[in-house]
């Protein structure tokens, strides 16, 4: 492992997708900033990017107030220049329409756009003073359209594409690449699992191959990494071979 002196900040550093994407940008050798809500649940990412020989710094982070986002971010560009901040804050939760109360649409905004605008917000202003960075945003099969039930989530998931797109076409003439990826697929967690069992039945995972990897959407984080700024892309659609679009 070539180390770096650079580090990628990974909002919403769960289990699965934000797992995989700390992991894939530490063993490419930079210093990682992981941060979740429940800050307890990092110590296996800890664990394993350590036992790499990789660097994590990891700790709690409610990405939907200021003052954790200013103070998260400044940390890690004050432990090495902040070059990738990917945000990649979940929230999917299907009601329906006449189920969504008010607090669930306010807090569903909250937590999938609203969070997105202060990590972005904060991650170009570090990034502005330097001169280029990189930052991530991870979408989904409703940041393109709404489906029954997801009035709430796919509003929040339409806000934030449109704070990524805005910001790309500010920032990109500042050498800063910013980059919305859309899962537009079920990702191979134990919830989308029972979730696909609970709706299609016990024959529901008999082809695995229709369930993306989460590595797979790290190793798609990577090449947009990679892209260089003669030819950046600010919208990737990745999807399964079997998948129905």
């Amino acid at each position: 492992m070539q180390k770096r002196n650079a580090t990628a900040a990974v909002i919403g550093a769960g289990d699965y997708i934000g797992a995989e994407i700390a992991k894939k940008f530490a063993v490419e050798g930079f210093s990682i900033y992981a941060g979740r809500r429940n800050g307890d649940k990092l110590a296996p990412l800890v664990k394993d990017i350590e036992a790499a020989g990789g660097e994590i710094h990891a700790r709690s982070l409610d990405a939907r107030k200021e003052e954790e986002i200013i103070s998260f971010l400044s940390d890690a560009d004050k432990h090495a220049p902040l070059e990738v901040c990917i945000f990649n804050i979940g929230a999917n939760v299907n009601f329906p329409i006449l189920d969504t109360t008010e607090r669930v649409f306010r807090k569903v905004w909250e937590m999938a756009c609203y969070s997105g605008f202060l990590a972005g917000r904060e991650a170009a202003r570090l990034m502005t003073a330097r001169g280029g960075g990189k930052i991530f945003f991870t979408g989904a099969t409703a940041s393109l359209r709404g489906g029954s039930g997801y009035a709430a989530f796919a509003s929040a998931k339409f806000g934030l594409r449109a704070v990524a797109q805005a910001m790309a076409r500010e920032l990109g003439p500042k050498n800063i690449h910013v980059a919305h990826l859309i899962i537009d697929s079920g990702v191979d967690t134990e919830w989308v699992r029972q979730r696909r069992i609970e709706a299609l039945g016990p024959n529901a995972l008999d082809n695995p191959d229709l369930l993306m990897p989460p590595a797979a959407v790290a190793g798609a984080y990577w090449q947009l990494y990679q892209q260089p700024k003669t030819a950046w892309t600010f919208e990737l659609e990745i999807r399964p071979f079997g998948e129905k679009w």
